[in-house]
């Protein structure tokens, strides 16, 4: 019987192996870059990484007003996110908007597939314009059944709320009729009314394929653009970091990983080599993932998945630390190691779905660079569950078969004395309030200065794009270390973000608005110390990357995000108090994070946004966790006063204490080694992520579990509730 169990765990083992083997060969060939390495491999890069296009529209339509432009941009925001999350549109000059699309080097393709933006109407049968492409929400092609169950191809178009209105009185004058739809004075759809069309929403049909489909979609989309564009240039531009940016990433990301592996096998052994081998697992899974769900990944994101590295081995942690506690409880190990799976489960189930909430909401509403982020987040969640709930299981059974039976190799949790936290509660109060204000204060002496509050970078603020011909081919790093220097001495500002036109030896450079004196002393400056043809320089300004609307978009998806998690914490602690004081705390951190922003003067950028999210979902998957243990506490409560609760409060706290410290500890690393090994801009990411690391763990030890106690004791009046 032993020989079987002892083949079955070799089995187990040598499949793990083989899988993690076959996974690392494929995430080798998605990451490879070497010559050789198959194209359609290569996971979809960001402009920051990769470069794209940049095609320029020239604004046809006479003297456009300021809400014409914000308008057109957003809507061109929208409509290009088909080809990646991570596109930047903004106003150049009066009349222009230029789009940036990352990972492809066909403008001509994009400019074809995208379609020439014009006017588009919708006219009735004697060729009056009732509606035009404004009251268009959205146009998809798509396949349907016909009544006889014929597949056809069709555009279904989804109207404004002011848009179905007008359609619905049309068709229902028009029934028999056509209704000719019009771009560019062009009859490119003249379709019959057969009935009348309520609700907003219609389908065009008599496409004779889904090609012909698509390019009546495209048409009608990029028709409702509130300004008629014309094509002024395209170009291909290169990536705005160097390739010393992925390769200081990845090479961050090993040596995290055999950081947190020896930490592992070290601290829980036999355990910590099962969590090794399925972190390595759910390392490789993420890269096959996003390379086959297209997710676009820049820089931020890469460091995103290094976070989510960190984080994954939170699950594994807090299993571990529950077989420990059965084994100390007098159980073997083989029920030990069941019973504890069993209950890690709803701690890590409910910390898990809660941040999973918050990625699915800013999946679908936000746009840009939260959209993306979301994404990488909701499949990092996903796979460390998976990882953590089956591989880990599986695994740490093949080495129980293989013969790892004795508890010497899993280890026996010390019963720990209670750590009076609960008493402890206005000091820690008052540590955070002072923080916070800090924050505050500092960013009013900020704007008293002329500063501004907080340091927003240009894709927040815009600025003006100097395009300049270097006479010879520059690489990154030369220009970041013989050029940018000259642009920061004029700007006083290190925020110079730098890109290169490929196939010439033209370079952009976007700085903060330049005034007509600081660019003639650009000039003269580039000129005396580099040489330069001034003659060759064009400037222009340029506007934010992330609009008004974009800003809006993020900040709403927050908000119902928060609120969503709220409902789902209150459903699954039944008790509002969980869920309220667990949002508190995801304050709190948020708010010591604009602290570091406002007194170091950090640049507030797209980062910025995926740098609070990513501490939003941390903050409170480790609340989660020592609430799931108060939870379970408070059953074994037969008569619960003011001290009983501040006993379990304790308690709970200093259960869940070296889960809450190992889990930050391996996070910080993988951050801290990001900051170290990573060019400027990922360091700029990195810090405000370690200080959000140590405010989320200061949070759930410190704030989190004392506001819930406070709160259930009625603000301490002494009762219980």
């Amino acid at each position: 019987m032993k020989g079987i169990k002892k083949s079955k765990g070799v089995a187990i083992l040598l499949a793990m192996i083989l899988i993690l083997a076959g996974l690392a060969y494929y995430a080798s060939l998605i990451l490879s870059s070497a010559p050789g390495a198959a194209e359609d491999m290569n996971i979809k890069l960001g402009l920051d990484l990769a470069g794209g296009v940049s095609i320029t529209y020239k604004v046809e339509t006479e003297n456009p007003t300021s809400e014409q432009m914000k308008d057109t941009i957003y809507k061109l925001q929208k409509r290009v996110e088909g080809y990646s999350t991570e596109v930047s549109v903004y106003q150049e000059g009066d009349d222009r908007i230029t789009v940036e699309i990352p990972g492809v080097k066909d403008a001509n393709a994009i400019l074809e597939e995208l379609g020439k933006p014009g006017s588009l109407e919708f006219r009735d049968p004697t060729g009056n314009v009732y509606m035009t492409g404004l009251e268009v929400q959205s146009a998809e092609a798509a396949v349907v059944q016909d009544e006889f169950q014929n597949k056809q191809n069709v555009v279904k178009l989804t109207l404004t709320e002011e848009g179905a209105q007008i359609f619905a009185e049309i068709t229902a004058a028009n029934i028999g009729k056509n209704c000719p739809i019009v771009y560019d004075g062009e009859v490119i759809s003249n379709p019959t009314v057969k009935s009348a069309i309520n609700g907003g929403e219609a389908i065009i049909e008599g496409m004779s394929s889904y090609e012909e489909a698509e390019n009546l979609a495209s048409s009608i989309r990029i028709g409702a653009l509130s300004l008629e564009l014309s094509e002024l240039q395209s170009q291909v531009v290169g990536a705005q970091l160097g390739t010393n940016a992925i390769a200081s990433a990845l090479k961050a990301a090993a040596i995290g990983l055999a950081l947190i592996a020896v930490f592992m096998i070290a601290y829980y052994w036999i355990p910590g080599v099962a969590a090794t081998i399925a972190l390595a697992i759910y390392t490789t899974l993420v890269i096959a993932v996003i390379y086959l769900f297209e997710i676009t990944l820049t820089l931020p994101g890469i460091a995103g998945i290094i976070l989510s590295i960190g984080m994954a081995v939170d699950a594994n942690v807090i299993i571990f630390a529950r077989i420990r506690e059965e084994i100390a409880a007098g159980s073997s190990v083989h029920i030990a190691i069941k019973t504890g799976f069993k209950k890690a489960l709803s701690a890590i189930i409910d910390g898990n779905i809660t941040t999973l909430i918050a990625a699915i909401v800013l999946g679908f509403m936000g746009s840009g660079t939260v959209k993306g982020f979301a994404y990488t987040l909701a499949v990092g969640i996903i796979l460390s569950m998976f990882t953590a709930l089956a591989v880990t299981r599986v695994i740490l059974h093949g080495l129980y078969c293989l013969g790892f039976r004795d508890e010497k190799f899993y280890g026996r949790q010390k019963e720990l004395k209670s750590i009076g936290f609960m008493a402890k509660k206005p000091v820690f109060f008052i540590i955070s309030l002072v923080v916070i204000v800090a924050g505050f204060v500092g960013m009013g002496v900020n704007h008293a200065n002329g500063n501004g509050a907080l340091n927003l970078s240009l894709e927040f603020v815009g600025g003006t794009a100097t395009t300049v011909d270097m006479g010879k081919d520059y690489t990154l790093a030369e220009i970041d270390d013989e050029v940018v220097p000259y642009f920061e001495e004029i700007t006083g500002d290190s925020n110079v973000q730098v890109q290169k036109v490929e196939g010439s030896n033209q370079v952009v450079f976007k700085t903060r608005v330049l005034e007509l004196e600081e660019r003639e002393n650009l000039n003269k400056s580039l000129e005396e110390n580099l040489g330069i043809d001034t003659s060759t320089l064009s400037s222009n300004n340029i506007s934010s990357t992330i609009s008004g609307e974009m800003t809006k978009d993020a900040v709403i998806a927050v908000i119902i995000s928060t609120i969503c998690m709220l409902i789902y914490i209150w459903f699954r602690f039944s008790d509002l108090r969980f869920a309220s004081t667990a949002i508190l705390a995801l304050v709190h951190d948020v708010l010591v994070i604009l602290t570091c922003y406002a007194l170091f003067r950090l640049t507030v950028g797209s980062t910025f946004i995926a740098v609070m999210l990513t501490i939003i979902g941390y903050s409170i998957n480790a609340t989660i966790v020592i609430f799931d243990r108060v939870r379970e506490n408070l059953k074994n409560v037969k008569r619960l006063d003011k001290a009983t609760l501040q006993d379990v409060s304790d308690k709970s706290v200093t259960q869940t204490l070296s889960r809450s410290l190992n889990t930050s500890l391996t996070t910080f690393v993988m951050v801290l080694l990001l900051y170290i090994l990573g060019v400027a801009s990922i360091r700029d990411f990195a810090l405000p992520l370690m200080v959000g690391i140590v405010s989320g763990t200061y949070s759930s030890i410190c704030i989190a579990t004392e506001l819930w106690f406070v709160s259930k004791t009625r603000l301490g009046k002494g009762r219980v509730e």
